[in-house]
Formats: C-alpha cells, sequence, structure tokens
C-alpha cells in the first residue's frame, strides 16, 4: 500500500513539475527564424504568442522582449529593449498577432523611448530576441511607460515562474 501511494505522489509531483509555464508561437519555433512580416523589413507587427502552465497563486503577467547582440557602438550595454508589457491578467492564455487589446495591462516603454512592440531590425548580422514571460504573486505599481529596469526591478522577489522564447532574425541585404 505504502508503494502505491508513493507512486501515486511521484506520478502527481511529476505532472505537476510538467505543467511548468511555457511560452511559444505559431508562427516560429524556439531558436528559429522570426518571419520577416514581425520585422522592420515587413509589418513591424507583434507575433501571436501562446502560454500554458501558469501557477496557481500568480495575481499577473510580464512579458518583455529584448535583444542582447546590439552593437556596443549603438547602445553601450548591448541590449535592445522591444517590448515592454506587465500587469497582463490571469485569464489572458496570449496574444494575438498585432495586439492591440491587452485586456486591463499595462505597456512599458521600449529602447526607442515609445510604448508599444517594435520589430527585430538588427543593423548587422543575425541576432537573438528573448520574449521572457513571468507569472508573479502581485500586480505591480508602476505607470504606463515604465522602462524594463524599472518593471524587472519591481518583480524582484515576486516571481512564481519563468519561460522563455528565443527567436532569430538577420535582415535581408
Amino acid at each position: 500500500m505504502n508503494r502505491i501511494i508513493s507512486v501515486l505522489f511521484c506520478f502527481l509531483f511529476i505532472g505537476e513539475k510538467a505543467m511548468a509555464l511555457t511560452l511559444s508561437s505559431p508562427v516560429f519555433q524556439p531558436n528559429a527564424s522570426i518571419p520577416s512580416h514581425y520585422t522592420c523589413d515587413g509589418g513591424n507587427i507583434s507575433p501571436p504568442l501562446i502560454w500554458t502552465g501558469v501557477p496557481e497563486g500568480t495575481r499577473s503577467l510580464v512579458l518583455i522582449m529584448d535583444d542582447p547582440d546590439v552593437p556596443k557602438n549603438i547602445r553601450a550595454d548591448g541590449m535592445w529593449d522591444h517590448w515592454v508589457l506587465f500587469n497582463i491578467p490571469t485569464s489572458v492564455v496570449g496574444l494575438s498577432e498585432n495586439a492591440q487589446d491587452f485586456s486591463g495591462a499595462v505597456q512599458g516603454k521600449n529602447s526607442g523611448g515609445k510604448l508599444g512592440y517594435t520589430g527585430p531590425c538588427p543593423p548587422d548580422r543575425q541576432h537573438r530576441y528573448f520574449f521572457k514571460l513571468y507569472a508573479l504573486d502581485t500586480i505591480l505599481s508602476l505607470p504606463e511607460g515604465a522602462t524594463k529596469a524599472e518593471v524587472q526591478a519591481a518583480c524582484q522577489g515576486h516571481i512564481l515562474d519563468q519561460a522563455e522564447l528565443i527567436g532569430v532574425y538577420d535582415r535581408k541585404r
């Protein structure tokens, strides 16, 4: 009987772990090329994103897209923030292509100083684009236009789980 309980416990534990937060897109696979439609060479619109496995106790989600491959002569830190979106309600399970209605979520400011999404536009070679999703146990008390650094600082100590999707893009020269 104890063995059955142990096996059942392991099954439940493994099953729970399998429900970790995941982030994907129906238009590109992990570590594959982001279609040009979602870049400065196309419509410069946000790709559709889907997430699953939001942990119990989550009060809001944060989505950040950034590029760590920017030449140092353009940005000393080598980072370009393409999208900052926070206080996404837990009832939201993804974003549609060219998302405009964020169901109460708040737009942060990207490195271009604008609210919303700015697509990949690498100036020199193929770059990596990190879509990061965070499940938080709180709702952030930040205004619209908060920067990635401000959002990340406010997230400290509140992250229940996180997921990442990486896409790549190189302009056709």
